[in-house]
């Protein structure tokens, strides 16, 4: 337990760290990258640039809604605030949108009215970006499967360093060709890939806001896999199931059971198997076969009641 303590803490401090070193970093580049853009005229460096805005977005508003996470709970708040994680990375799928817009817009103007551009300066200054992009994705990689907010700082800055990649390519074959019109047609091939994860992260994060099942949990596989492993339960039913914050979910049900007397032991090995499932707060009401309930009718499916 102690050693489990120490791994949370130590988990806390080094996201705690990564956030801000993430932040400063970014932030440094993103004003060189703006000032370059303008004297250069390149819109696919605008195009990099308002995703690196996007990414400073994404990593402060994380970092305050981690820091939120892990207040304690009030009165008024009895989950604390951990449910901001969720509202935070909704907001920073709201943003990517928002990016991708201006820069969609921008591209169109240049396509219609290519003008110069300095391609081997702005080949330089994007390789910057993909070695700053590279530092901060190694520094969230580890952390990125257990917890959506991380994973969605994840994905800006995974697709800010493909942007920039493009950016490079771009600056290098306008160099040797001087084929200008090549500029924004990067920068709506950037926008494209952007678009694609911004559209899978809001619908998770949309799903969560709403207290939906989070993505690899069902009911019908919790409820199955507790009846498979303890026979004394024959019917499982008023299933909850949802996300607390972007690490946590919950589960509330009620379950009925053969016994007359419900053990401490019976629920203890219950919950065991909802961690297993990364279900970290239940609450379960047992009942017994035959006592009425008003909601023995809510199910999701057809399943199976033990005789």
């Amino acid at each position: 337990m102690k050693q489990t303590k120490r791994s949370f803490f130590e988990r806390m401090n080094y996201l705690d760290n990564a956030y801000k070193v993430g932040i400063v970093i970014n932030v440094a580049f993103l004003v060189a990258e703006l000032i370059a853009g303008f004297v250069l005229n390149s819109v696919a460096l605008f195009s990099d640039v308002w995703h690196n805005v996007s990414d400073v977005f994404a990593l402060f508003f994380s970092m305050v809604a981690f820091r939120l996470m892990h207040k304690e709970p009030n009165e008024r708040f009895t989950f604390g605030y951990k449910k901001s994680t969720i509202h935070v990375s909704l907001v920073n799928a709201c943003v990517l949108f928002v990016a991708i817009g201006a820069v969609v817009m921008r591209s169109i103007e240049k396509l219609i009215h290519p003008s110069p551009v300095e391609g081997g300066y702005v080949a330089w200054i994007a390789a910057i970006g993909v070695g700053v992009n590279v530092l901060t994705l190694w520094m969230f990689y580890r952390h990125r499967k257990r917890d959506l907010n991380v994973d969605g700082v994840f994905l800006h800055v995974a697709a800010d360093t493909l942007v920039s990649l493009g950016v490079v390519l771009a600056g290098v074959i306008i160099s040797f060709t001087d084929l200008y019109v090549l500029d924004p047609v990067i920068a709506l091939f950037n926008s494209g890939f952007i678009l694609v994860s911004a559209v899978r992260h809001i619908s998770e994060s949309l799903r969560l806001a709403l207290d939906g099942v989070p993505e690899g949990l069902d009911p019908r596989t919790v409820r199955e896999t507790i009846m498979a492993r303890e026979p004394e339960v024959v019917d499982i039913h008023y299933i909850h199931l949802w996300a607390v914050s972007t690490v946590e979910n919950a589960f509330t049900a009620h379950v009925v059971v053969s016994t007359p007397h419900v053990g401490a032991d019976l629920k203890r090995r219950i919950k065991h198997h909802l961690a297993e499932l990364n279900i970290t707060h239940a609450n379960l009401e047992f009942e017994h076969p035959g006592e009425e309930c008003e909601y023995a009718a809510v199910r999701y499916d057809e399943p199976e009641v033990r005789g």
